[in-house]
This record gives structure tokens, C-alpha cells and sequence, in this order.
């Protein structure tokens, strides 16, 4: 999840693109566009494996748009293709999928 943070913070779209689950991944991406997005942290608030190739984590990222605070809650699914992790999909708390 960190190195997915800091991949989104630094518009790394090749890298962004490579963690995303092949089922769910979008066919491109151009994080650079966003220039009014300042990111400012990521807090993990737990993460924990369901299963030896499933687990969620569940983040807050902060950033400022426009000189605005937000902040990004998520609760994030991953999974374990050949020993490495990828980005499946996530929920925000009280809402839906995303």
C-alpha cells in the first residue's frame, strides 16, 4: 500500500498500473494531469490477511486540492498472484465500491 501511495503521490503511472489486479485494472492512467493535488500522508489503520493470497488494508491518505485539506479513506482488497501483491479493489467506509 505505501509504495502505491508514494507511486500515486510521484504520478508513476507505469508502476501505479503494475500493482492493479489484471481484473480490475483501468487501461491507463495519466497522474500528471492532476497538478492541483498536493498529497501530505498515508495512515494504515490495519491491514490483515484473510487467506495466504488475500488480505485487505484499510488507509487514510491525506492531501490538499486547491489549498483544501481532504482526506481519503479506503478500505483496500489485495491479492497474491505469484508471490506478489496486487491492488484489487476498495471500499470507502459507509459507502460503496469503487
Amino acid at each position: 500500500m505505501r509504495s502505491r501511495y508514494s507511486a500515486y503521490a510521484f504520478a508513476l503511472d507505469d508502476y501505479f498500473l503494475k500493482t492493479w489486479h489484471p481484473t480490475t485494472r483501468p487501461a491507463s492512467l495519466n497522474l500528471a494531469e492532476d497538478i492541483a493535488t498536493k498529497w501530505l500522508g498515508l495512515q494504515i489503520q490495519r491491514a490483515e490477511n484473510s487467506d495466504a493470497n488475500n488480505a485487505i488494508v484499510e488507509f487514510v491518505a491525506r492531501y490538499k486540492i486547491c489549498g483544501k485539506a481532504e482526506r481519503l479513506h479506503e478500505v483496500s482488497r489485495f491479492q497474491k498472484i505469484d508471490q506478489q501483491w496486487f491492488y484489487l479493489d476498495g471500499q470507502f467506509p459507509n459507502s460503496h465500491t469503487v
